[in-house]
């Protein structure tokens, strides 16, 4: 089942997290990641400019994967799933699903009840 991304909630993480990375994959279905600052306009997430390895994986498997590592150790990894589209100079992704995720502490219940302590951004 797919959750709608809540863009308000997801601005409102953005501003906690200063960097990201891209993760798309090719025709051999190996991960290329590459880091990103992307800014959230009018619910996509504009990439930038992205080098040949990105454009040719997004032609080919436009889902994409972006990744904000946690803060501080101990703390919410931001992942947020969406399609991605090619401009003439720039790569655009549409958020589909986002959430906020961190390994579950031993003997300490999560609300999720996903096994892992998980804050899906969206109703």
């Amino acid at each position: 089942m797919s959750v709608k991304v809540d863009l308000d909630q997801l601005v409102a993480t953005l501003a906690d997290y200063p960097f990201g990375y891209l993760i798309t994959v090719g025709d051999d279905y190996q991960a290329h990641t590459v880091s990103i600052v992307p800014v959230l306009r009018d619910g996509i997430l504009d990439i930038g400019e992205v080098g040949n390895s990105t454009r040719r994986n997004i032609c080919g498997h436009p889902d994409a994967t972006l990744l904000w590592p946690p803060i501080q150790p101990g703390g919410y990894s931001l992942i947020v799933d969406g399609r991605g589209e090619l401009t003439d100079d720039s790569l655009r992704v549409i958020p589909h699903r986002a959430v906020l995720h961190r390994p579950a502490q031993p003997n300490i219940p999560t609300a999720s009840g996903c096994g892992d302590d998980c804050v899906p951004l969206g109703g």
